[in-house]
């Protein structure tokens, strides 16, 4: 006798499943609800660990940047050796261990970029990504002569998308305070930030006549206020230093404020 087609498909897991939902039945519906609920956040709980731990990264280089002429290079020499030492402007990046002044051991990788214009967006973008602070070295004793220059660079920095998620600690170290002339950290903060809130008026103004697009970048402080450091997602100390030192060449470096404030990272 030939099998009818319903015989020769029959699920031989039917009266398992039909076991399973006679069992669901008789359960207690809120204790299904709870069943599902701890699942759910079983399962959610390891998307959230999986997620994060693959995502997270582990930031710990300090960038020297700045201007060329700034004296980001011997600041960088005498973080590492305390000594002086005659540099000449940089082409490439240069990298070593700083180990910071604390009782925890804090190490960091310590970078100076080159700060000519041609080159400096090529290397931040290099090593943003990794940046627990940024070293923002001015040179103050020729600051009014920058000024423009010293702003624009830094929109660049306080603009960029990486840069103001991962928020690294700004220091804008004034440095050549061993110069008659040099203007002080107070003042080269109150100069920048009028510099800057032109300088977003300016920018949004060009934005606005093309496309209305910002290309990558955000908006710098709060809108419809004049622009201020402290509207920024990032923590932004100011501070003086001297890597050449008030002696020269024969002396210290004036740096202990930018070593202090490290030391805290």
């Amino acid at each position: 006798m030939k099998k009818t087609d319903s015989e020769v498909t029959e699920n031989p897991f039917e009266p398992y499943y039909e076991s399973i939902r006679q069992q669901m039945e008789e359960q207690d519906p809120v204790v299904l609800v709870g069943v599902i609920v701890a699942l759910a956040v079983v399962v959610i709980t390891c998307v959230f660990l999986k997620y994060f731990l693959t995502s997270k990264t582990v930031r710990s280089a300090v960038l020297l940047v700045g201007l060329c002429d700034s004296g980001k290079t011997l600041l960088f020499i005498r973080l590492l050796s305390g000594k002086f030492k005659h540099t000449q402007t940089s082409i490439t990046d240069s990298s070593a261990p700083y180990k910071a002044k604390n009782d925890r051991g804090s190490t960091w990788t310590l970078i100076d970029l080159p700060g000519h214009d041609s080159l400096r967006s090529q290397y931040l973008e290099k090593f943003k990504s990794a940046a627990r602070a940024i070293v923002f070295v001015v040179d103050s004793g020729i600051f009014q002569k920058e000024v423009r220059d010293v702003a624009e660079f830094l929109y660049m920095l306080l603009t960029d998308t990486v840069i103001c998620r991962n928020a690294p600690t700004l220091f804008v170290a004034c440095n050549k305070q061993d110069i008659t002339m040099a203007k002080s950290a107070k003042l080269i903060q109150q100069q920048l930030e009028k510099e800057l809130n032109t300088l977003r008026v300016t920018r949004s103004a060009a934005l606005s006549a093309q496309d209305g697009s910002v290309g990558g970048s955000v908006y710098l402080g709060k809108k419809g206020k004049d622009f201020e450091f402290s509207q920024l997602p990032m923590k932004v100390e100011f501070l003086e230093c001297s890597a050449r030192g008030s002696k020269g060449e024969d002396g210290d470096a004036d740096v202990e404020s930018l070593e202090k404030s490290l030391a805290k990272l």
